[in-house]
């Protein structure tokens, strides 16, 4: 039987490594060939007028101390913060003075303050004697706002 003899098989000279900028070209030609970079025409994409007020949002709260709390939460932080003052005179408000200002009667302003000071002795500083004494020991009027938000939540899921 004839021997069978094969020429080794010719291969191909192996590639030469590639540097790590070589490959993050390759691979961003790669991406670019892929996207599509027609630029976008905004018309196709806003479909309403752009220049529309935002209509304010609804009350979040049903009951009437924690929506007077939620109005003076808002008062706090578009109109500002003070201690030492019910407001003073660029228009700022203490947390009673905003209170005051949202409440419907004075009734309902002194209920929401007595719930407002449990709630800052419970929560916050159970050493607080008044509302305005924790008012005026607050660097600036991140605390006061935050109290009048929680206080806001507290009111509505006593029913309140």
């Amino acid at each position: 039987m004839p021997t069978i003899t094969c020429s080794p098989a010719t291969r191909a000279p192996a590639p030469a490594a590639l540097s790590f900028d070589e490959r993050l070209a390759l691979a961003a030609l790669a991406v670019d060939a892929r996207i599509n970079t027609e630029p976008l025409d905004l018309a196709d994409v806003i479909r309403g007028p752009v220049n529309t007020p935002v209509a304010p949002a609804p009350q979040p709260y049903r009951t009437p101390i924690a929506a007077l709390f939620h109005r003076a939460h808002i008062r706090l932080l578009n109109g500002g913060w003070c201690a030492s003052r019910l407001r003073d005179e660029q228009g700022a408000r203490c947390l009673i003075g905003a209170i005051r200002a949202e409440a419907g009667s004075r009734s309902e302003a002194d209920d929401a303050c007595v719930l407002l000071l449990d709630i800052i002795r419970d929560e916050f500083d159970p050493s607080a004697e008044t509302i305005a004494s924790w008012n005026g020991r607050q660097r600036d009027g991140h605390m006061p706002a935050r109290i009048l938000g929680h206080a806001a939540n507290r009111a509505d899921a006593r029913g309140i």
